[in-house]
């Protein structure tokens, strides 16, 4: 048991590594356009989520290497994040193929497709095979949308101010109505749930359907 913790705890480590070469490598990237400015770099919600997803990563590795399951507060922390991080790549997967049957074409780097496919698979992975993370309450499914909804908020205020939106649902020049911006902000916290809940179901299987004998009563 101890080795197989330890073998999660070097991919973590590992993982946490892919996360800040990705976010420099996007960085470096968004840079090449002439229009645009550093301080939005932080506006993308896969960049914070990418950011918090390191600190999940890292904090998850010391934890595998010292303990034989997580605290609670750590599987609450990893599950939130694995949620964005994955909401993140399948709205971008989704805004890329709409892309492609109409007139423009989205360039994808390897720095977004690490932050956007490969990063959120690996931690799925991570997630479902770990038989040592804790059971969690589904009043979490109501946690997870608190990020998101500060964000959306933020992120609409900000751009009526600064006239820039990460995302083209958000602005108003780029939809057909504010009805359109409200309908895909609510199938995003649709599937920000959808997401959360499978992950939840995972942790509250029984101790042999996640790959661990049962404890003693």
């Amino acid at each position: 048991m101890h080795t197989v913790r330890r073998g999660f705890g070097i991919g973590r480590l590992l993982l946490a590594g892919l996360g800040v070469v990705a976010l420099a490598g996007y960085f470096d990237y968004v840079l090449g356009f002439a229009t645009f400015q550093i301080y939005n770099y932080f506006s993308y919600f896969t960049v914070q989520s990418g950011m918090a997803a390191i600190v999940a990563f890292a904090a998850a590795a010391f934890v595998a290497f010292r303990h034989t399951t997580d605290p609670p507060w750590l599987n609450w922390f990893r599950l939130l994040v694995t949620t964005y991080i994955t909401v993140s790549g399948i709205v971008f997967l989704t805004i890329v193929i709409q892309s492609s049957s109409l007139d423009y074409t989205i360039e994808v780097p390897w720095s977004s497709q690490l932050l956007h496919f490969w990063i959120p698979t690996i931690a799925l992975l991570d997630w479902l095979t770990d038989a040592g993370k804790a059971r969690l309450p589904w009043k979490i499914l109501v946690w997870v949308l608190v990020v998101p909804s500060i964000w959306g908020v933020f992120t609409l205020i900000r751009g009526s101010i600064v006239g820039w939106y990460p995302y083209f649902f958000l602005d108003p020049v780029q939809v057909r109505g504010p009805l359109e911006t409200v309908i895909y902000c609510l199938v995003a916290l649709l599937l920000f749930i959808a997401i959360a809940a499978v992950l939840t179901a995972t942790s509250r299987l029984p101790p042999r359907a996640q790959g661990r004998e049962p404890t003693a009563a």
